[in-house]
């Protein structure tokens, strides 16, 4: 196989109470991206559409997520990749993870998988660094391993899967503002009370446990953060009003997707995803704020293959 188009899923992640550590991969909602072999080493990017972002591997994440890929290859030629974005950039459901992973994925597809998927997240954690001075992986692991996964540990790096509810929807509003993920991480504390830890512990062990069990009202409870969300949530236009609605319009529970401005909500069933989603929309109508909004089930896979 000499070329690969894929499709690269947005994420959710962070999940409310679990910062740098959990996330998700949406089923409908994505970049396509196309991946061919070159008989010229190193990584040339030939196309972008849908937003404006440079060309030059070595300032794209994708070319940066894949040339680290390529240091630990055997492979003497190189790649032309083409990226093809329906995800905004600093949209807070994982732009940049999206072309890290679809690149790398893609990669090593077209190689022979010779690369297992713990090591594609530590390529595409490269692209995230570029992105926002972080190599974290709760967008990219999920975006490699489908469903929700776990980051256990970064040192050594350590992924675990996390079963999916078979009833559980995710709804996504995106206010048209832009925050970068670098800056939105200047203005967290570098520490935290105890008595906060207690609480994001309990409920980072319970939405695990909600969603091993497919306890949806645990997985509701669990939704809770009380060390980030206090101080991102005032960067977002309505961020209070969006997550009382959506939860009185049936959601689980709601919070702020990744750095946002997005804004997610878990609901059971899709009905209940489509409530929350009126209701999201009906308040930044009434502000007169543009959005983009996105209702899917979880993905269970990651990136894959497209025709």
């Amino acid at each position: 196989m000499e070329e690969i188009k894929v499709f690269c899923p947005a994420t959710i992640a962070n999940l409310s109470c679990g910062f740098d550590v959990l996330g998700l991969a949406l089923e409908n909602v994505g970049d396509e991206m196309i991946v061919r072999k070159s008989s010229t080493s190193g990584i040339k990017i030939t196309k972008i559409t849908g937003q404006d972002l440079p060309l030059e591997a070595h300032k794209n994440v994708a070319g940066v997520a894949g040339l680290a890929l390529l240091k630990q290859s055997s492979y003497i030629g190189g790649f032309e990749i083409e990226i093809h974005k329906k995800i905004k950039p600093g949209s807070g459901i994982g732009s940049s993870a999206a072309s890290s992973t679809g690149a790398v994925w893609a990669m090593n597809e077209l190689l022979g998988k010779p690369f297992s998927k713990l090591e594609l997240v530590q390529f595409a954690m490269q692209g995230e660094k570029l992105a926002s001075n972080v190599a974290h992986a709760d967008n990219v692991a999920p975006a490699i391993y489908g469903g929700f996964t776990l980051v256990r540990s970064y040192t050594p790096l350590d992924i675990i899967p996390i079963p999916t509810p078979k009833e559980l929807f995710a709804t996504v509003i995106h206010p048209q503002i832009e925050i970068k993920t670098s800056d939105s991480r200047k203005i967290l504390k570098t520490t935290i009370s105890l008595e906060n830890g207690i609480k994001q512990w309990g409920n980072l062990g319970g939405l695990v446990a909600g969603l091993f069990t497919e306890d949806y009202q645990l997985i509701g409870r669990s939704l809770e953060d009380h060390i980030i969300e206090p101080m991102r949530s005032i960067l977002i236009p309505e961020f209070d009003n969006v997550k009382s609605s959506s939860i009185k319009n049936g959601a689980l529970g709601c919070g702020i997707s990744g750095s946002g401005p997005s804004i997610f909500a878990l609901s059971r069933k899709k009905e209940n995803a489509q409530a929350v989603a009126k209701s999201m929309a009906a308040i930044y109508d009434k502000v007169g704020v543009a959005y983009d909004i996105h209702i899917s089930k979880i993905a269970t896979t990651g990136v894959k293959e497209i025709k």
